[in-house]
């Protein structure tokens, strides 16, 4: 196993589920390339679920996504962690940017956001949030908070997936300032996550694409926090038959507890690693061993 460079910190990866029902295929992957990688590296993998979302959790899915990895022979090296009992983290966050003004309250509602992006529109200008609240309620309640972002060119922040190659991104033009605490008092997963990643000292992340374009944000606060930035690695999503992301909400079935290697291939054949194997350890063994080579394979669009 290759040990960490001189002067760096050893790898620490996670698997960061959502309870909102059971694992399923493309949960799946994500689980699979971030413990590879992490095994590859030999670092440490870890599982956090991410349940502050609390209208959308289901009852007992947490635990059956814990079950379903342990069948699947994907084990965490610590204890799992729930986000749901770290808000007071997210809190000490908030208050320091505020501390700092980089954060203001909002008081627009969503139809008001709406109707000024329709009005921004018209205009032939950027779909962002236009900074209604910025410099001030003028007489409304406070809803929701907001970071500022940077004007001009500091607000384009870029970075180097290791597989999709240099991405950029100008949150004042494509984003405006962005919500790290709900209307509905919930926190926002940019912040939390952006916390969490900080406090289990997480050095690489590995997600699906769509969390590509939430990437900017979180560097972005993890400067104005101080912290480290993890080195980000996001595998293709898997997709339905009529193109869209498989989620619980497009009809993703869950993984057969009872057929882990058939899962397990499965998952592996949409990362691009295709093995034969007697057994689950043998195929994780073989697809360990792999893992490498497929990312130096990668064409990385978009590669400076």
């Amino acid at each position: 196993m290759p040990a960490p460079a001189d002067g760096a910190a050893p790898y620490r990866g996670r698997f960061a589920p959502s309870p909102t029902g059971p694992l399923h295929m493309g949960s799946l992957v994500t689980a699979l390339a971030s413990w590879l990688d992490a095994r590859a590296h030999g670092g440490t993998w870890l599982v956090r679920i991410e349940d502050i979302d609390y209208p959308r959790c289901v009852r007992d899915a947490d635990t059956g996504i814990l079950r379903t990895l342990a069948a699947l022979g994907l084990h965490p090296d610590e204890p799992p962690l729930w986000q749901s009992r770290r808000e007071h983290c997210y809190a000490s966050a908030l208050q320091r940017l505020e501390a700092a003004g980089q954060v203001y309250p909002c008081g627009c509602s969503r139809k008001e956001i709406a109707d000024s992006l329709v009005h921004v529109r018209e205009r032939h200008q950027t779909l962002a949030y236009p900074g209604t609240c910025r410099h001030g309620l003028n007489g409304k309640l406070p809803r929701a908070w907001r970071v500022r972002v940077p004007d001009g060119d500091a607000a384009t922040i870029c970075f180097d997936d290791r597989w999709q190659g240099r991405q950029c991104q100008n949150l004042a033009t494509e984003l405006g300032d962005f919500v790290l605490r709900r209307a509905d008092g919930l926190w926002a997963y940019q912040l939390a996550v952006v916390v969490d990643d900080a406090l289990q000292g997480i050095t690489h992340i590995v997600r699906g694409a769509d969390l590509l374009d939430s990437t900017p944000r979180q560097i972005h606060l993890q400067r104005l926090l101080g912290l480290p930035e993890p080195a980000y690695l996001h595998v293709p999503v898997v997709v339905n038959a009529v193109g869209e992301k498989l989620s619980k909400q497009s009809g993703a079935q869950s993984v057969d507890d009872l057929a882990p290697l058939e899962a397990l291939r499965a998952a592996g054949a949409h990362l691009g690693l295709r093995h034969d194997a007697t057994d689950v350890p043998d195929w994780l063994a073989r697809a360990t061993e792999s893992w490498a080579g497929l990312l130096a394979r990668l064409p990385r669009p978009g590669a400076a």
